[in-house]
C-alpha cells in the first residue's frame, strides 16, 4: 500500500467514508437511494473498464510494455487506482488517435470524442470544464482549478530598460528635454518684457547666453551672467532648484535600479501578446484553442493573431518538443503544472551536463495567468460511474491529496523565478552604453558645427561696410576675399593703451611728475580726475 492509499484509508476509517456504500451500513432497513448505490457498486464489482487518457505530463501520460500493453501514469491514474481498489474493477488504457483533449480538425479522434461515442467508460485526465461540451459528456466533481501560464525565453535585460536612462520613464525624459529647450527662450522673453516696462541698467539677456546658461546649469557648470534685477535672479534660482532636485532623484533612482531593481518582462498579461504582436503557441484541441475561438470569452480578441499567423496550435506527444519554439522567440501557453515540470526537467538536465548555475534558467514564466478553468474527469452521458466515483473523489479533494499529488515531484522553492536574486551585480557595457552614445553624439555635433562655421565664413555671401567710404565689399559663393594684412610688428597707438571708453584724452590732458614718476592727468566720463602712469607696464591695467 502506497503512502497516498494509506492516508486515504485512514481518512475513510476516521470520518469521511463512514456512510460509504454499505461497507459499514447498519443492520437497519436501507433507504431507496442507498439501495441504488449498492446495486451500482455490485454491478461494477469485478467489471473490466476502458479508461481513456492522453499525454499531459505530469497529470496523465502513458507508457508501453514489451508485450504492447499500455499503462497509465500520473496523478490521474493514482486516483484511478484508488477507485479500482475501492470498487474492485480492472481496466485497460485507451489513447485517442490524436493527443488532444477536445479535438482540432477531427473531434471524434480526440479524448472527448472517445467519451462522447462511448468508446471508453471514462476519461482519466484533468480536462477543462467547458460549457459547450456539457451536452455531450458528464463531468465529475471539480478536481482543481487549472491555471494556464505563459512561458518564454528569459531576456538578457529587463523590460524596464538598463543603463543611464532606466531611472526615469520615457515620457519623463521627454518632459525634461522640453524643459531644457523651452526655459532658455523663456528667460530671454521675460527679461525682454522687463526691459520694456522698467527702465534701469538691467538689460535684456540675449537668447544665446540664455540657452547656454540653461544647458550649463543642467550639467552643473557655472555661468558668466550676473543678473542684478530680482526678476532675473528668481528665474535663475528656479532653474538651479529644478536641476538640484532632478539630479537628486536621478542619482537615487539610478543607485536603486543598479542594486535593487526588479526584473520585468515585455509579456505580463495576455493583452501584451496582442499589443506587442508576440508569436505564441499552445496545444492543439485544448482549452486555449476553444477559448480564443469562442466569441463569448474575454480572450476572443486573440483569434485575430491566429488568423494572421502569429498564433499556432500544435499537436505534440511530449511537452519538451515545444522548447525549440520557445528558444526561437515564441511564447508557450500551457498549464502551470506542465510548465513547472518542463522547466524543472530542463534545469536538471543542464545541471547534469555541467552548465554553470547562472546559465541554467533559460526560461521564465510571466507573472500573470493567461486564463483559469476548472478541471475534472469525464464520463459518457447517463453513466452510473459518476455517482459512484464522485463521492470518493470529493474526499480526496477535500483532504488535499489531489493538490499534493500535483506538486510532489517539484521542489518546494520556485523554479527559475523571475528575479534570480543575483548578489554579484556588476556594471555591464549595456549599463554604460548611453555614456558612449553621448560622447559620440557630442563629437558629431562639434564636427557638424565646425563644418557649418567653415561654410558660413568662407563660402556664404557676406557684405562688409568699409568705414569712411560708401563702398561695400562682397563675398560671393565659392569666392573668398583675401584678408587685409596688418603689421603687428609696430607697437599699438600710444593712446590705445588707456581706452577711449573710460577716459577723455584732449588738449587739456597734461603730464605731471609726482614722486619722481610721470602721470597723465585726465578727466573720466563721470567727471573725476585720475592719474595714469605713462609708459609703464602698469598702464595696461587701466586700459
Amino acid at each position: 500500500m502506497t503512502g497516498v492509499e494509506l492516508i486515504f484509508s485512514t481518512l475513510c476509517n476516521a470520518s469521511f467514508c463512514e456512510n460509504d456504500f454499505g461497507s459499514s451500513l447498519a443492520d437497519t432497513q436501507l433507504s431507496q437511494r442507498q439501495n441504488e448505490i449498492l446495486e451500482m457498486k455490485n454491478a461494477i464489482n469485478g467489471k473490466h473498464l476502458k479508461i481513456g487518457t492522453y499525454n499531459n505530463y505530469p497529470l496523465s501520460w502513458t507508457e508501453g510494455s514489451e508485450n504492447g500493453t499500455i499503462y497509465g501514469c500520473g496523478v490521474a491514474f493514482v486516483l484511478v487506482n484508488i477507485l479500482r481498489k475501492k470498487f474492485n474493477f480492472t481496466f485497460e488504457v485507451v489513447v485517442p488517435e490524436q493527443n488532444i483533449e477536445y479535438g482540432g480538425l477531427r473531434p471524434d479522434e480526440s479524448l472527448i470524442g472517445l467519451v462522447n461515442n462511448s468508446k471508453v467508460d471514462m476519461a482519466a485526465a484533468f480536462l477543462p470544464v467547458l460549457v459547450r461540451y456539457n451536452k455531450l459528456v458528464s463531468y465529475s466533481n471539480d478536481l482543481d482549478e487549472g491555471v494556464w501560464m505563459m512561458m518564454l525565453k528569459r531576456p538578457k535585460e529587463s523590460a524596464a530598460g538598463s543603463g543611464l536612462l532606466a531611472p526615469f520613464a520615457t515620457y519623463v525624459w521627454y518632459l525634461i528635454l522640453a524643459a531644457v529647450l523651452i526655459y532658455g527662450p523663456c528667460i530671454y522673453f521675460l527679461t525682454w518684457i522687463r526691459s520694456k516696462l522698467i527702465r534701469d541698467n538691467e538689460r535684456t539677456i540675449p537668447l544665446s547666453p540664455s540657452v547656454w546658461f540653461v544647458y550649463g546649469a543642467f550639467i552643473k557648470q557655472g555661468t558668466t551672467l550676473a543678473p542684478e534685477a530680482n526678476t532675473t535672479r528668481v528665474l535663475f534660482a528656479t532653474w538651479w532648484l529644478f536641476v538640484i532636485l532632478l539630479s537628486a532623484f536621478y542619482t537615487a533612482n539610478l543607485t536603486a535600479f543598479l542594486t535593487l531593481s526588479k526584473f520585468t518582462l515585455d509579456i505580463e498579461n495576455p493583452e501584451d501578446l496582442y499589443k506587442k504582436n508576440y508569436r505564441w503557441v499552445a496545444s492543439e484541441g485544448g482549452a486555449v484553442q476553444y477559448t480564443i475561438k469562442n466569441p463569448d470569452e474575454d480572450l476572443y480578441y486573440l483569434n485575430r493573431m491566429l488568423l494572421n499567423g502569429r498564433a499556432q496550435f500544435r499537436s505534440l506527444a511530449y511537452d519538451h518538443e515545444f522548447l525549440p519554439m520557445v528558444t526561437g522567440g515564441a511564447v508557450l501557453v500551457k498549464e502551470q503544472t506542465a510548465i513547472d515540470n518542463l522547466m524543472y526537467d530542463d534545469y536538471l538536465r543542464k545541471a547534469r551536463e555541467g552548465v554553470e548555475e547562472a546559465e541554467r534558467c533559460t526560461y521564465v514564466v510571466a507573472p500573470n495567468a493567461f486564463m483559469k478553468k476548472r478541471r475534472a474527469f469525464a464520463y459518457p452521458k447517463n453513466s452510473t460511474l459518476k455517482i459512484l466515483f464522485d463521492t470518493v473523489l470529493s474526499y480526496l479533494i477535500q483532504s488535499g491529496i489531489v493538490k499534493f499529488l500535483e506538486h510532489r515531484d517539484l521542489p518546494s522553492t520556485k523554479i527559475c523565478p523571475l528575479d534570480l536574486q543575483s548578489k554579484d551585480r556588476q556594471l555591464r557595457n549595456t549599463d554604460l552604453l548611453m555614456t558612449y552614445f553621448i560622447m559620440i553624439t557630442g563629437l558629431a555635433a562639434a564636427l557638424a558645427v565646425f563644418i557649418g562655421e567653415v561654410i558660413i565664413k568662407r563660402y556664404i555671401k557676406v557684405e562688409v561696410k568699409v568705414e569712411g567710404k560708401g563702398k561695400k565689399l562682397k563675398r560671393h559663393k565659392n569666392k573668398s576675399v583675401k584678408p587685409e594684412r596688418y603689421d603687428n610688428s609696430r607697437p599699438p597707438p600710444y593712446d590705445s593703451l588707456f581706452g577711449y571708453h573710460r577716459y577723455k584724452f584732449n588738449e587739456d590732458s597734461k603730464k605731471e611728475i609726482i614722486n619722481g614718476r610721470e602721470y597723465y592727468v585726465v578727466n573720466t566720463v563721470a567727471g573725476d580726475v585720475r592719474l595714469i602712469p605713462v609708459r609703464t607696464p602698469s598702464a595696461f591695467l587701466y586700459s
